[in-house]
Parts: C-alpha cells; structure tokens; sequence
C-alpha cells in the first residue's frame, strides 16, 4: 500500500501523521471503537491493508505486530452503546475517534477514513475509503477491529444465547432470531430499528 497521503504531508512539514478509523458502525449491539495510529514513515509492513480485506489469522498477527513494534503509537477508545444511543452512531463514532487521538502524546496532523473528521484541535483530512489508501488508517482498522471483537467474544461468554462470538453484533439472521427469543440485553443499542421495533412492542 503506497503511504501517498503521509508522503505528501511530510513534504509539507508534518511529521507525526494519525490514521484513524472505527469499527462497529452497522451492528445492533456493542460498542463502537475507533483507534489512531502513528507508523515512522519508513516502515513497511507486509501485508498491511484494510482489515475487512484481512484473514483472521492475518489481522490478529498484525494487530500484535502493531502494539508491540517500539516506534509505532496507538491510541484506543470507543463509545458505549448508552453513548450511541444518546447521540447517534455517527457522533458516537467521530468522538470514539476524538478520544482515540487525545490517547496520542503528540500529533500533527490526522488522517480520518470517511467523509467527516471529529470535532478536534489538530489539522486533519477525512480521505473515503482511506483504509484502502493510507497505511496509517489502515493500521487504525485492524487495531479498532481486533479490539471490539475482543470485546464482542466476552460479551459472547456473558450472553451466550446471542453467538456474539459469531456474528459480533451485526444484525445477522441469526442475531435476529436471538433478539426475538430472548430480547435485548444492556448492550444492546436500542436507537437502531429492529432493537428498537421490539423494545417497543414489550
């Protein structure tokens, strides 16, 4: 993946260059979680893309390789689903990503995948479909994506009755029945519709 973006920025003078991302936008439960990533400029990482574009197996290695490498920063933070319900999904995740960037000592300059770039301090970029064309974004992809199903495979444990391990909260068929038989659980998101349709009628 060729690091234009951060080329670009560094030949203006920005030397410490953020990717952000989220994960967890589309699913009916669960946090969603945003990271900020800083990579020197001359690292290349084998294999880095987009972490939907990523095996498992793949993505789990490099989220090691990323919060063990000593010249890499990370910063990691999400918003409730009580936090996403009281301000909807897309504020919830532009102030994941906000929080994520102030985990960071210094930066410059960020790179946020999207269209829109969260109410922040700091010269920032929202670049569509970034985590395909930025490394550092993409680096934010796999560390957000690797934590909330982290996160979700706990949940499964609490609520087994749902397969979060499975599905990790995104409306599936199977989520669906789930939510009919059993009803939501404390985190589920009760803002999104077919939560809410069944909240409703309870």
């Amino acid at each position: 993946m060729q690091n234009n973006f951060e080329r670009e920025l560094n030949n203006q003078g920005y030397r410490l260059i953020a990717g952000v991302d989220e994960a967890g936008r589309g699913p009916l439960a669960g946090p969603v979680v945003a990271a900020a990533c800083i990579l020197p400029l001359e690292l290349e990482i084998d294999g880095l893309n987009d972490s939907k574009k990523l095996t498992p197996k793949k993505r789990a290695e490099l989220f090691l390789f990323l919060t063990t490498y000593p010249a890499i920063q990370f910063g990691i933070a999400e918003c409730s689903p009580l936090e996403i319900d009281q301000i909807n999904i897309l504020q919830a995740s532009l102030e994941a990503m906000k929080r994520a960037l102030l985990q960071l000592a210094l930066v410059h300059y960020a790179l946020i995948d999207g269209n829109k770039c969260p109410d922040i301090h700091l010269p920032c970029q929202a670049i569509v479909k970034g985590d395909s064309r930025s490394p550092s974004i993409a680096a934010a992809s796999i560390l957000a994506k690797e934590t909330r199903d982290a996160k979700m495979l706990k949940y499964h444990e609490q609520y087994p009755q749902y397969n979060f391990a499975k599905h990790k909260g995104y409306p599936t068929k199977e989520h669906l029945e789930a939510l009919m038989l059993h009803g939501p659980t404390p985190i589920h998101r009760r803002s999104f519709a077919p939560v809410n349709k069944l909240t409703s009628c309870l």
